[in-house]
């Protein structure tokens, strides 16, 4: 196979990724070819990846347990620290059992792989991540997709589905900043439509499954998880560490351990990792970090609108700036890069074609000069 073609072709559309070699932490401030960086495209939105207290924790971790697992959960890479963490994610998102998964993306598909012979239609928003439309054909049906957060869309078709199905969403959606209408989705998961409310009648049908994404809600926001649904959040995020874990009912967690093929068929993560993250969330509850950023976002936002810079509606910690054009994309980030900030530029097919963008997340350790400098950067780099 020549894959010279192809390669070349994504260089002429501006759509050719490549990868920039970090020398240091992860942090508001990073290196890069021995340039010094304002980060302002990291998903460490908690500033918890070089914390201090997690570090230590970290260290304590790989003393007790070394530095990796060394087998799959069901071999003998299930120590102590893992089924620790797993009791206390349980416990903070206030669900009967949590089980670990080595990322987000396994997570989703894990969950897809185990519920093969149970579904019968999904229903996913237009914006969900790539792991989620992936699960969906990994088990072979059809990618049914409603418009954006449109609880109208996602009524009509799944007034039109008979059997078992599941409606799935992210909860923070990652490149819009957004969040999903739980509560209504939960209600149309539970037969209730809100063309009832309407003055029509409701169409009831076999129940469906509501599953969430908070990979990017998660640390950040309290999690909001209905009754009998389905919860999956990663740990790479706002947690500063790696992983990702499923919450819900015991029956629905044992189910996966027994039929999750991504769970079953992978290397535990490192026991360090777990005693790190337990670390994370103590500080997590303590919500001295959350206090920060919030006050960021509000900042963000107020300051960019006083400076008429167009950022899309976000409360969360990703803000984003459609640019419409992937070479005006890159050529915004290229210009902010040489200023000292570090901010991507994302282009297709992560994001419809012509709403290419920048993607600007906060951290809690952001200062307001830092983020008044980088709006001020923007403001420049468009005119």
């Amino acid at each position: 196979m020549d894959f010279s073609e192809k390669l070349s072709n994504l260089k002429q559309q501006h759509l050719y990724r490549s990868r920039k070699v970090v020398d240091s932490a992860q942090d508001t401030k990073i290196i890069i070819d021995g340039k010094s960086l304002i980060n302002f495209c990291s998903n460490d939105y908690l500033s918890l990846a070089n914390h201090v207290q997690v570090k230590e924790a970290f260290k304590q971790g790989v003393d007790e347990y070394g530095a990796g697992s060394g087998a799959s959960h069901l071999v003998s890479g299930h120590s102590r620290a893992h089924h620790e963490l797993e009791d206390a994610l349980a416990e903070y998102t206030g669900q009967e059992r949590a089980l670990l998964f080595s990322t987000g993306y396994s997570a989703n598909l894990g969950i897809f792989s185990a519920l093969k012979d149970e579904l019968d239609w999904v229903l996913q928003d237009k914006l969900n991540h790539a792991s989620l439309i992936d699960g969906n054909q990994l088990i072979g049906l059809p990618v049914q997709r409603y418009l954006h957060n449109d609880i109208a869309s996602l009524e009509k078709k799944v007034s039109k589905q008979s059997g078992q199905g599941m409606i799935v969403t992210d909860t923070v959606f990652s490149m819009d900043g957004d969040q999903a209408k739980i509560e209504d989705l939960q209600k149309i998961a539970e037969g209730e439509l809100a063309l009832a409310k309407r003055g029509r009648p409701g169409v009831n049908f076999s129940n469906a499954t509501l599953m969430q994404d908070d990979a990017h809600g998660f640390g950040v926001f309290e999690p909001n998880i209905p009754k009998n649904s389905i919860y999956m959040a990663t740990l790479g995020k706002a947690a500063g560490t790696m992983g990702a874990f499923v919450a819900g009912k015991s029956d629905f967690i044992e189910f996966l351990i027994q039929k999750s093929r991504p769970y079953i068929y992978t290397t535990a993560i490192a026991p360090a990792i777990c005693v790190a993250t337990l670390k994370s969330l103590d500080l997590i509850k303590q919500g001295e970090q959350k206090a920060k950023l919030l006050a960021n976002i509000d900042f963000f936002r107020n300051f960019s609108q006083a400076i008429g810079l167009p950022i899309s509606p976000s409360n969360s910690a990703i803000q984003p700036l459609i640019i419409g054009d992937s070479e005006k994309a890159l050529g915004i980030s290229k210009k902010l890069f040489d200023q000292g900030f570090y901010v991507s530029a994302i282009r297709a097919p992560t994001v419809p074609k012509g709403t290419e963008r920048l993607r600007i997340t906060l951290s809690a350790n952001h200062t307001q000069s830092q983020i008044e400098q980088l709006l001020v950067q923007i403001k420049n780099a468009l005119q």
